[in-house]
Order: structure tokens, then sequence, then C-alpha cells
């Protein structure tokens, strides 16, 4: 009983350093995951507009074509020529599935021109970019 006694009279302390540590741990986890949801939003397109939109996958590599003909592979700008390569083993890992986002005011030829690259590096199916059609 005086043991009890002794230890009430100290006091209890607390320690903060694990406290901290686990809020440090926390802001660093939400920087990341922030910074990785914006990565295909960053281009400035202006994607054409569907009725019927699905979420994006981000699993997807995704190749970008902005209004000027440039062409991007996940927010990385690159060319024609070395498309096929970079994408190749991209393509392998989704499961042959390759999402392709156009500037609706780009050039159309340009864009075969990349269907047809996502096509040489192995790629099967399109998951073409678009935007929510706005409702009257």
């Amino acid at each position: 009983m005086r043991r009890r006694q002794r230890e009430e009279a100290q006091g209890v302390t607390f320690d903060f350093a694990p406290m901290v540590d686990i809020v440090l741990l926390l802001l660093i986890f939400f920087f990341l995951t922030s910074s990785l949801g914006t990565r295909q939003n960053a281009l400035p397109l202006d994607l054409p507009r569907a009725s019927t939109t699905v979420k994006e996958t981000p699993a997807l590599p995704i190749v970008s074509v902005d209004q000027g003909g440039q062409v991007f592979l996940n927010g990385q700008q690159t060319t024609l020529a070395k498309l096929g390569a970079q994408l190749s083993p991209l393509v392998k890992t989704s499961g042959g599935v390759v999402g392709l986002r156009a500037d609706e005011r780009g050039n159309y030829g340009t864009v075969v021109k990349v269907m047809d690259a996502i096509k040489k590096a192995g790629g099967e199916r399109l998951a073409l970019g678009t935007r929510p059609a706005e409702t009257p």
C-alpha cells in the first residue's frame, strides 16, 4: 500500500516521442498519396466529353497527346520513336491495357500514330480518357 501511495505521489509521465513519430509518419503518408493521385491530371489536356465515364485505374500505363502533338508516357515527355520501347514492359504488367488521353483539339494523325505505336508495343485494348458531359 505504501508503494502505491509513493507511485501516485510521484505522478505519471507521458513520453511524447512515439506520438511525434506517428504524426510524422502520417504526414509523410498523406504527402505521398496526395501527389500520386494527381499524376495524370497534371497535363493541361482538353479531353473530349462523354456521357458515360469510368474512374481512372492507376495501374495502367497512360499515353497522353497534347494539342501541339507532344507525346507523354505517364506524365513524362517522350517521342513517337521512343514510345514503343518505353511502353513495351509496362504493357506486359498491365495485361495489354493502355490508357490513351488526347486533347480534343489536337492532331488526329498524331493520335493514330500513337495508337499504332501502342499496338506495336503489345497493347491489346485502349482505355480512352474523357471528361464527364455537362448536363443541361
